[in-house]
């Protein structure tokens, strides 16, 4: 229940600066929704792909905006990524609410880092060619990481929230020099509910990994 009053108290706060920092309507709403969503994803509640549907909705436009075109066609990429969780996670639950989290295997990560490299080359080059983008190369490294964690993330993949939290780090940075400030602190916030959310999940994983020992130790006794 505490929890649950803290939330609603930084929830509020978030509301609170958005408006402040005269933010426009969609901006306020890309802040709120994005801060519920990863706060549910943290939970691990299901609710949380709805809601970040209806984030990617607002982001899109708002970036656009901003001229920052890699986070605007990421947003593409997290619509379908957001729908392809939300089946991941309702599928081979094993009994629980939601899919049970695993460990990224060294066959993921090599492809993943290569796909980091590449994709920012490409992308940042796109950008600074055939675009106005302000830090297109910048931007597309985020975009790019952005884009791994939120896959790892609909794959029910521990580190998810480790690219996460280099994401946010960056990220508050960029929307400060982009005058999203509303962005940026609601970046900020992300960073702290990503790190509370590998803890989380990270214990969770343990938990079923000593269930499962003590189980195999008892079927051989």
């Amino acid at each position: 229940m505490r929890k649950a009053w803290s939330f609603l108290a930084l929830f509020v706060c978030m509301v609170a600066i958005a408006i402040y920092t005269s933010s426009t309507a969609i901006e306020i709403v890309a802040t709120t929704t994005g801060l519920l969503c990863v706060w549910l994803t943290a939970k691990e509640n299901v609710w949380s792909w709805p809601v970040g549907l209806v984030n990617v909705g607002c982001f899109f436009v708002m970036f656009w905006e901003a001229k920052l075109y890699a986070d605007t066609m990421l947003q593409v990429f997290f619509f379908i990524l957001s729908v392809y969780g939300w089946i991941m996670w309702l599928t081979k639950r094993e009994g629980t609410k939601v899919r049970p989290t695993r460990k990224i295997t060294s066959r993921l990560t090599f492809i993943l880092s290569v796909l980091l490299v590449v994709m920012t080359l490409l992308w940042g080059y796109v950008l600074q060619t055939y675009t106005d983008a302000s830090i297109p190369y910048a931007d597309a490294f985020i975009a790019t990481l952005s884009l791994i964690a939120q896959y790892l993330l609909s794959s029910k993949v521990l580190e998810n929230w480790l690219i996460w939290i280099a994401v946010d780090v960056m990220s508050v940075a960029m929307y400060a020099y982009k005058d999203l400030y509303a962005v940026a602190f609601l970046y900020l916030i992300f960073l702290f509910i990503a790190i509370a959310g590998y803890v989380g999940w990270r214990r969770a994983l343990h938990m079923v990994d000593r269930r499962e020992l003590t189980c195999h130790n008892t079927e051989q006794a």
